[in-house]
């Protein structure tokens, strides 16, 4: 409690958000919300009167197995807490994150969050374009042996994939996590619910014109490998034309919200990043989702914050001249 959650404590604010990978308040907020709704993190006394684990304890080992990906036992001489205990409560931890902040951090987007993307994929030189799809791999240390060739990829290690869409906010709109890593893009979007709200008459009414051509449907900007199919607008192989070239200079420029997201998630997760040494693959769907979805929340903390954090206003001067250009060489 000295050391970080006292008025005046030992380590300041910018060591707190090191550490934790978060800011104190947002921080708090989630202990507060767990504590609330979930009677394991709520302190009391045991069998010999003595009180027990305080919130704060359970929640900071919590998020410093997932922050650094350490092992269960490895501040236990600092935080007092056993190997048994913590495996309980990082299961406690993400199923309450996932309860209690899911509905809010992990929805679809709504008709605010659709003006918005589709305002900047405009002034990025993609109108009605609505985010970056793409599928990254966490490798799966323990994976069962009747499992392995299911699972493993070319290299031989098992891993499982996840298939995020993220804005160029760094927020992730879409996961859908537990395809065999032996899977390509293809098989993973065969099975994935991306696009359910289209399916089942949900997605808004957009409509757009593009050479000519009137089109009434948002699409992601993807790799070559996914299906030519309307949703997706994919890069140029082989340019030869220089319209062609600069084609693909651009939809790589902006595709790469999807990968840099990826990449920050790994970041303030390690967890996720290093090899997973867990058995169950229900619980690492689990860890996964409640590390997106908290990954979402420190997007919308910070993202004012972000040095290089534009606001959608800003990306009309910028993008002017270069969608004028484009739509000048395609014209």
């Amino acid at each position: 409690m000295s050391d970080y959650f006292v008025p005046n404590p030992t380590y300041t604010s910018e060591l707190f958000r090191r550490r934790f990978h978060m800011q104190k308040s947002l921080f708090i907020r989630i202990v507060d919300v767990v504590t609330a709704n979930d009677k394991y993190f709520q302190q009391r006394p045991d069998c010999t009167g003595r009180q027990g684990l305080s919130p704060l304890q359970k929640c900071t080992r919590a998020m410093r197995v997932l922050a650094y990906g350490t092992a269960t036992d490895a501040v236990d001489e600092y935080l007092r807490m056993s190997s048994t205990v913590m495996r309980d409560v990082v299961i406690h931890f993400v199923e309450g994150i996932i309860s209690y902040f899911g509905d809010t951090y992990l929805r679809r987007p709504n008709q605010q969050d659709f003006q918005r993307l589709l305002y900047v994929g405009e002034q990025r030189g993609f109108p009605s374009m609505i985010g970056s799809i793409d599928c990254m791999h966490w490798e799966w240390k323990n994976c069962p042996t009747a499992w392995a060739g299911q699972y493993a990829r070319r290299s031989g290690k098992p891993t499982i994939i996840l298939e995020a869409v993220a804005s160029y906010d760094l927020w992730i709109w879409h996961a859908f996590f537990g395809t065999p890593g032996s899977c390509n893009d293809i098989n993973v979007l065969h099975r994935s619910p991306v696009f359910s709200d289209i399916l089942e008459g949900r997605s808004p009414n957009i409509s757009y014109v593009v050479n000519g051509r009137q089109n009434d449907r948002a699409y992601y900007l993807t790799d070559g490998i996914c299906p030519s199919w309307a949703a997706f607008v994919k890069t140029i192989s082989s340019p030869v034309l220089r319209k062609h070239k600069l084609f693909p200079q651009h939809q790589e420029a902006v595709r790469k919200n999807v990968d840099r997201a990826s990449g920050v998630l790994q970041a303030q997760f390690a967890f996720i990043r290093r090899p997973c040494l867990i058995w169950d693959r229900i619980l690492m769907g689990k860890i996964m989702m409640a590390c997106i979805i908290m990954h979402n929340m420190i997007v919308e903390d910070e993202q004012d914050t972000y040095q290089n954090y534009y606001d959608p206003i800003e990306f009309f001067d910028r993008f002017t001249f270069r969608l004028r250009y484009i739509y000048s060489l395609f014209n």
